[in-house]
């Protein structure tokens, strides 16, 4: 089902006191220097779904804040979106006197968060990520779980759950009392959980796998995907959720006195990596250009776009592409407007100089941006 945002408005957001932008649900790009707020507004999109948004920041940084001013304001985004023939409408923020905790509203109705995730998916990348490959275990972990997430919003809990049981393990295991029953109980659930995270982790890896490599020849280079770690490693050969579930809970237990004088879990699926490695060159990500990095996160962001948007039932995503275009050649730059555009998808994109956006135009919106505010082009 395709979905595209026909409205935006900002309320005391980042550098916006204000802001309202018409959108009519083409590809939109934001060219303006350097502080101009184009990502502040791709941020307060990408707070439409649950989460913390693409700079991953708590709800509290993103209030607008004035010169001596210590804390953030009460803050608000909302947007109207087009979902098929349905409009919906979106808000969320921080509501002014209340308790520091984000509100969602849909249709004017008060939600948890995490029923954004039915209307709205999202697949973004940022110059932050241009080091994804050089990185730690850690970034990997956490880009392919925000994959996994856009398919599959429950596994967003599953993490949570995982962590919350690892803490509470770690805390008994390093401060006391060793309780054995206690312990049994938070292994019980961390096995759960964890064998769930691998299982998702690895059925996405598989099928991202399988959209590159019916991409064929495209300007953008193939990578190859597999999953490190035991526990993914079992997840990906089929193993049953059941088996993954007790070996990891066996494994935990006979790791009780190791983790405790380590001061840390050193067995289970947060310990696991993504690996990827360059296609035709046989050569791991980390060791291609900085180029050939980026290409290859690009084609994999785009493999990720293309796959949500073929499952019918669900919404399809909206693409946040920060500064993704300056960093390519004529070409690649051209064949990504292109493959935006034969999906069907709405992206926003942003940029230094508006020329970076030409292949663009007839079919897209574009708005020049500065410190005062922002204009329609052409």
């Amino acid at each position: 089902m395709r979905t595209a945002l026909t409205r935006l408005s900002l309320t005391d957001f980042r550098s916006y006191a204000t802001a309202e932008l018409a959108l009519d649900g083409r590809p939109v790009w934001l060219a303006g220097p350097n502080g101009a707020g184009k990502t502040n507004l791709l941020e307060a999109v990408s707070f439409l779904i649950p989460g913390r948004g693409l700079r991953g920041s708590s709800i509290a940084e993103v209030g607008r804040r004035l010169p001596g001013e210590a804390q953030g304001r009460a803050w608000a985004a909302a947007a109207t979106l087009l979902s098929g023939d349905d409009e919906i409408r979106l808000g969320t923020g921080v509501e002014q006197g209340g308790a520091s905790r984000r509100v969602v509203r849909v249709d004017g109705e008060p939600v948890p968060p995490g029923r954004l995730a039915e209307h709205v998916r999202q697949v973004w990348l940022t110059p932050a990520q241009d080091r994804l490959f050089l990185e730690g275990a850690g970034d990997r972990r956490r880009f392919l779980d925000r994959l996994v997430f856009a398919a599959e919003p429950g596994h967003a809990a599953h993490v949570q759950a995982y962590e919350k049981a690892m803490r509470e393990r770690m805390r008994l295991l390093t401060e006391g009392p060793a309780d054995a029953a206690w312990l049994d109980a938070l292994e019980a659930r961390l096995a759960e959980s964890g064998a769930l995270m691998a299982e998702a982790r690895a059925r996405t890896v598989a099928v991202l796998a399988a959209e590159i490599a019916t991409r064929g020849e495209r300007p953008f280079p193939q990578a190859k995907l597999t999953l490190t770690g035991e526990w993914a490693q079992m997840a990906a050969d089929g193993a049953e959720l059941a088996d993954i579930e007790g070996k990891l809970a066996g494994a935990l237990r006979a790791a009780r006195d190791r983790d405790a004088a380590a001061g840390r879990a050193l067995t289970g699926p947060h310990r696991g990596d993504l690996s990827v490695v360059h296609a035709e060159k046989d050569r791991p990500a980390a060791e291609c250009s900085t180029g050939e990095q980026k290409a290859l996160i690009l084609n994999l962001v785009l493999a990720q776009a293309a796959r949500l948007a073929r499952i019918a039932a669900a919404p399809s995503p909206i693409l946040l592409l920060d500064e993704v275009a300056a960093h390519l050649d004529r070409t690649r730059r051209a064949a990504l407007f292109d493959e935006i555009e034969a999906l069907g998808l709405q992206a926003f994109l942003t940029g230094t100089d508006e020329h970076l956006f030409e292949a663009l135009e007839g079919r897209a919106q574009g708005f020049r941006m500065d410190a005062q505010g922002f204009a329609a082009a052409g």
